[in-house]
């Protein structure tokens, strides 16, 4: 009954960025990955793996920033000082753009409803659905992706996303 409180919540906490590939959870990663070495020590991979790749990753974030600066600024004839306008549109139109993702996609093929669907074999009893599906995603591959994305929950780290190992291998496979 509670969860109607909660309901209306879900789209400002996808904006805010708590999701699994937004900012706020991006921070709490960035504070808490790796974990401390035994006796609270520093990972011992920490100053020659993790530091340089996070530093050549906010680099690039960096420069992907300031080239929709210059977008707003210099490539709409605008002075330099008023860059931020053209930012905050893009980084809104881009929460917006996850939030809806996260709400429709993510949420929708991790439901009960979901699964029980999967469960009754749609493959033969909806073949329209699924070249509908399959067309409108851009592939069977990614379309599997959809449908058994628990699969990457069991064991992200050997399967990673369905949709890349279908592209390179088959969607069968």
């Amino acid at each position: 009954w509670y969860g109607w409180f909660t309901v209306p919540l879900v789209p400002l906490w996808h904006f805010v960025g708590a999701n699994d590939t937004g900012f706020a959870f991006a921070c709490l990663w960035w504070l808490n990955f790796p974990d401390s070495g035994p006796g609270g020590k520093c990972d011992k991979g920490f100053y020659n793996k993790w530091l340089p790749v996070r530093a050549k990753h906010v680099s690039f974030q960096l420069f992907l920033w300031t080239c929709v600066w210059l977008l707003g600024s210099v490539g709409l004839g605008r002075p330099l000082s008023e860059g931020w306008r053209f930012v905050f549109l893009v980084s809104c139109f881009i929460r917006v753009g996850f939030s809806l993702a996260w709400i429709f996609i993510a949420n929708f093929n991790h439901s009960h409803m979901w699964n029980e669907f999967l469960a009754g074999d749609p493959e033969r009893t909806w073949p329209m659905l699924h070249a509908f599906m399959a067309f409108a995603l851009g592939g069977r591959h990614r379309w599997n992706e959809m449908l058994f994305h628990d699969v990457h929950h069991m064991c992200p780290g050997r399967i990673g996303a369905m949709s890349q190992r279908g592209r390179f291998h088959g969607w069968q496979k």
